[in-house]
């Protein structure tokens, strides 16, 4: 896999093309002496669990892995916490406004987004909700990157069919610490 950087040809601070290697994540101006890091972008997955031990999953609408299953979740936006980007995804997602999120586990991730690997750090959370299984299933609704959601047992969770490799193995992990 090609190393991010190497899309970046040019200093964005002063255009200079004498942009290079400063050391493994990093590119240095020549130039002007800008430092650019490439860190990983935030971003979330939500395992939301109801009263009767079901997962609530999403069907994705877009490429990557369109079609396939995955979990409610996204990038962190500027200016957000991690929690509020989670609520906010799952709200875009499911229309479901949750509060009761508990932070589980993260792990690294390589998300391709038009063409260019993106570096993220996934953190994964456990999100439960209450109420009357039947209600909270007439209130959710697929929207924005999610084209279908459904409520699946945990037990019948297959970690094959979620088609993005991090949330698989997040998946897996899950469902392991849940036997």
């Amino acid at each position: 896999m090609e190393h991010p950087l190497q899309k970046f040809m040019f200093c964005p601070v002063c255009g200079s093309k004498h942009f290079v290697v400063n050391n493994f994540k990093s590119k240095r101006c020549q130039d002007c002496g800008f430092t650019y890091y490439a860190n990983p972008c935030s971003a979330t997955a939500a395992f939301i669990v109801n009263d009767n031990n079901e997962m609530l999953v999403v069907r994705r609408a877009k490429e990557p892995a369109k079609g396939t299953l995955d979990l409610p979740g996204g990038f962190v936006d500027m200016y957000e916490t991690v929690e509020e980007g989670m609520r906010r995804e799952i709200k875009e997602e499911t229309g479901l406004d949750v509060q009761d999120i508990c932070y589980l586990f993260s792990s690294p991730n390589v998300y391709e987004y038009s063409g260019m690997g993106v570096h993220t750090l996934d953190m994964d959370f456990l999100v439960r909700v209450h109420g009357d299984p039947d209600t909270l299933k007439a209130t959710v609704h697929a929207a924005d990157d999610a084209a279908e959601a459904l409520w699946i047992p945990i037990s019948e969770i297959n970690p094959d069919e979620f088609g993005l490799t991090s949330i698989r193995n997040a998946v897996i992990r899950f469902c392991e610490k849940k036997k």
